[in-house]
């Protein structure tokens, strides 16, 4: 969602600026815009479409200044032009936010009123104008930001610089993030630590309602009721080197490679190999006491969700509920006394996950999260931080985020089954045993690359795909639906295999690629006989088992795709690999932007 970019510097600014929101790409946007200060006042380029467009314009137009705000726009208000990009302007303020100012109409109508003419049909030039408003009678850019700050409904973040104060910006934030770096001299302003990672190490990461005033010498931070506060600064492992494609073609195709190694990182930081025993390090939850452990999580995040359920449920004996974020937080759940509730987010930041962590807060549960940013605010308001070590995932459709949270759910499972006495230490060391096994056939699967691209010419064709799965398989199943769906734009289903005698077995014809996921476990024969009843009706089937299943049912199969013999327990993290590769294959054969797939963002920071 959204990118910010901001510098008090020492140079030219436009040129960092770029560079930060090249940076900031992978959140996803539809145009962008840089505003520096100089002799001139505020002076803005802005365009439509991808960075390039902007690049060529400052090629022509060039700005000067030393301090400069930018920004990449993912549209809410208006549609996505050069007009509604951002930065938006008065003659006094310039500014760029992420989020939806709620009550903009009412504050819009007040700002016309008073005279204003807006350019835009943008709730953020709304925002420039209702300052500008406070400095023309008489406040100073302080008071001004303050008070327009009070009259602001919605989850927001600011990055805001007044005409002739070139050693002055100020930053807000309510509900989405955003971060502030020190350098010697300079100050930065990001969205995130990524954006700053080729400018400091140094960052302090605002806090829900803050607003802080940043000039080259620091940053002076306020609540939200304008009593001044201190924030840690921390220093920040991210690099500019993190995020390049490393000689792939694209973001996801280097993700999906990395799989195999950010697995083992993971899984080096829960997994004793010498014992064969998981440690989630020391947490202020007792595990032993939970009555029900309720996961909430959005798109990919979700669907690992679904795989825990499946886990916890069958190996630990204890109830799991799993809904997404967006419905549950408006639904008042009843929570259960003792009650554990798990938040699952790449960033840290979905602002609906985060919501419901302060639904469930409320209802007086216990907070865990897993994340792979461990400076988020979903991390900092939780009682427990389960980390993912993906590293920094720039593409938009998530792949070694997902199998890491994979990854660490199933160290939690075996947590809480040891725990619990469910699981005695034998069987407990064979389930570590089998996720150790898990980086190993990682880069095994990973060899299938090229027979996936071949399949891909096939589903490339296809206008509707369907895949199907049993058990852990079924959310798979979702997730290679939503793979395709979300890059390539073909239209694709997942379905519980034993749910297509039931509605969906109607969509069958020879039209309609059938992906069935399905390794040798203990519903092997069950998907089987889905499987058949697929073929029987002219289905055309794309079987992914592993070689004994393929031995067995593969000749049913127009194509197959034979995986490692593991146990079944870490097949969902294996079987991701393979409906990531054909995804992705089918996209690049569809010509689509697979980094940056239209109208989806990365990070989900508005409603």
């Amino acid at each position: 969602m959204c990118g910010i970019i901001g510098i008090i510097g020492k140079g030219e600014a436009a040129p960092l600026l770029l560079d930060g929101l090249k940076r900031l790409e992978y959140r996803g946007y539809d145009s962008a815009g840089i505003a520096t200060l100089n002799e001139h006042g505020i002076e803005r380029r802005r365009a439509e479409g991808k960075l390039v467009n902007l690049a060529e314009r400052l090629g022509d137009e060039p700005l000067r200044g030393t301090t400069g705000i930018g920004h990449t726009r993912w549209a809410t208000h208006g549609v996505p032009n050069e007009e509604n990009a951002h930065p938006h302007a008065t003659d006094k303020v310039v500014i760029v936010h992420n989020g939806i100012i709620e009550n903009f109409q009412e504050l819009k109508d007040e700002v016309m009123a008073g005279g204003a003419v807006l350019a835009s049909e943008t709730d953020t030039e709304v925002v420039a104008h209702l300052i500008t408003a406070y400095l023309d009678a008489g406040d100073s850019p302080r008071e001004a930001t303050a008070k327009s700050l009070k009259r602001l409904r919605g989850a927001f973040s600011l990055g805001i610089l007044f005409a002739g104060e070139e050693d002055l910006m100020i930053a807000a934030r309510r509900g989405t993030p955003l971060a502030i770096g020190f350098g010697e001299g300079e100050m930065f302003l990001g969205s995130d630590a990524l954006a700053l990672a080729q400018l400091t190490k140094k960052i302090m990461y605002l806090e829900d309602g803050d607003w802080a005033i940043i000039t080259a010498a620091g940053a002076t931070v306020f609540d939200e009721d304008d009593h001044e506060i201190e924030r840690p600064v921390r220093l920040t492992e991210l690099s500019g080197a993190t995020v390049g494609k490393g000689g792939y073609r694209h973001f996801m195709l280097k993700e999906i490679y990395e799989q195999p190694q950010v697995i083992g990182d993971t899984l080096h930081s829960y997994v004793n190999p010498a014992s064969r025993e998981v440690s989630l390090g020391d947490m202020d939850i007792d595990l032993a006491a939970i009555s029900k452990v309720t996961i909430i999580a959005c798109g990919t995040s979700f669907y690992a969700a679904i795989v825990a359920k499946y886990w916890i449920e069958s190996l630990v004996r204890l109830p799991v509920e799993v809904d997404v974020a967006s419905e549950f937080r408006y639904r008042a759940a009843a929570m259960p006394e003792d009650g554990l509730a798990l938040f699952i987010s790449q960033s840290g930041e979905t602002l609906d996950t985060l919501a419901a962590l302060r639904y469930a807060r409320s209802q007086n549960q216990k907070i865990m999260s897993i994340v792979n940013v461990p400076e988020s605010t979903i991390a900092r308001e939780s009682d427990a931080v389960l980390q993912t070590y993906a590293g920094p995932e720039v593409g938009v459709a998530s792949t070694k985020a997902f199998t890491t949270q994979l990854t660490v759910l199933a160290c939690l499972t075996i947590a809480l089954g040891r725990v619990r006495g469910t699981l005695d230490h034998n069987s407990a060391a064979d389930l570590t045993g089998a996720l150790a096994e898990v980086p190993a056939r990682a880069a095994e699967v990973l060899n299938h690359d090229e027979a996936l691209r071949e399949l891909a010419q096939e589903i490339a064709e296809a206008r509707d795909v369907l895949y199907l799965g049993r058990g852990v398989s079924y959310p798979i199943a979702l997730e290679g639906a939503l793979k395709l769906k979300e890059i390539s734009y073909i239209h694709a289903e997942g379905y519980a295999a034993g749910e297509m005698k039931h509605g969906p077995i109607a969509l069958i014809d020879d039209n309609v690629p059938v992906i069935v996921i399905a390794p040798k476990d203990n519903l092997f024969e069950k998907t089987a006989s889905n499987m058949q009843e697929v073929i029987a009706r002219g289905g055309r089937v794309i079987f992914m088992s592993d070689t004994e299943g393929v031995k067995d049912l593969g000749k049913l199969a127009a194509a197959t795709v034979a995986l490692p013999v593991v146990d079944p327990f870490v097949t969902p993290i294996l079987y991701a690999i393979p409906v990531q590769l054909l995804a992705y294959h089918t996209a690049v054969i569809k010509g689509t932007d697979v980094d940056q797939p239209r109208n989806l963002a990365k990070s989900v920071t508005v409603e």
